[in-house]
């Protein structure tokens, strides 16, 4: 008998919080579990990422793409990016690479890098918003996207070296 009148007497307060917890949350709709597109870089993870071009080492904080879903967004919805920011897309496997601007605001340069760390071709000012197709032209690890313009200003050609982590731990 004694804990019954416990329970009762412990309920109403117990339901008093529940209740004021249900108000107090956001309400579940379909929209309020949707992602949210990324604006700007600022509070992503970034990784160290420099550019060994003839008239010097030109650096960069990259954020990594490694899986399937984060390689299919990419840069889509983000409307700005810091100069010294950029994208770096890991194929894990050496392989001809084709990429396109669907969904993507801003003009880029995509650099398309070799297993052993080498920038193989710049596709400089891509097209925002544009299906078409982008190839790498020969089988490549990475793809690097920057702001357009970017490539040319600081002198970056194919041949140039990229320093980053993905390629020392590959073994290359």
């Amino acid at each position: 008998m004694v804990t019954s009148l416990l329970r009762r007497r412990a309920t109403p307060p117990v339901a008093a919080l529940v209740l004021a917890a249900l108000v107090a949350a956001p309400p579940l709709s379909p929209s309020a579990h949707a992602v949210t597109p990324v604006d700007d870089m600022a509070a992503a993870i970034t990784e160290p990422l420099a550019i060994l071009a003839k008239n010097g080492r030109h650096t960069f904080k990259v954020e990594v793409m490694r899986t399937d879903a984060d390689r299919g967004r990419g840069l889509m919805f983000r409307k700005s990016m810091a100069a010294d920011r950029g994208m770096l897309f890991d194929f894990e496997q050496v392989q001809p690479v084709t990429m396109w601007m669907k969904n993507t605001y801003l003009p880029l340069d995509m650099v398309f890098i070799r297993a052993d760390g080498t920038v193989a071709r710049i596709a400089a000012d891509t097209e925002p918003f544009s299906t078409k197709v982008i190839p790498s032209g020969e089988p490549v690890l990475a793809v690097l996207e920057v702001n357009a313009g970017t490539a040319q200003k600081l002198g970056i050609r194919p041949g140039d070296r990229v320093e980053h982590a993905m390629f020392k731990a590959k073994g290359r």
